[in-house]
């Protein structure tokens, strides 16, 4: 069983990936993109912070990220 602490990291890289690919897409990803950031920018700030709570919701967020 993993914890958030080892799960977090790996969520983040894996939006990151995403971000990278809607990016890619060019013109018609740039909404999808915006949004993926904006999560990032949260789940960033929820691990910087130590607010638990925050980083649950964040890393619930994320996995919401297709």
């Amino acid at each position: 069983m993993s914890s958030l602490g080892d799960e977090y990291p790996i969520e983040q890289a894996r939006v990151r990936e995403l971000l990278g690919q809607y990016k890619f897409i060019g013109p018609a990803g740039t909404f999808g993109a915006t949004m993926i950031e904006q999560t990032l920018q949260r789940a960033d700030t929820a691990a910087l912070s130590g607010d638990v709570v925050a980083m649950i919701r964040s890393y619930q967020e994320m996995k919401d990220c297709k």
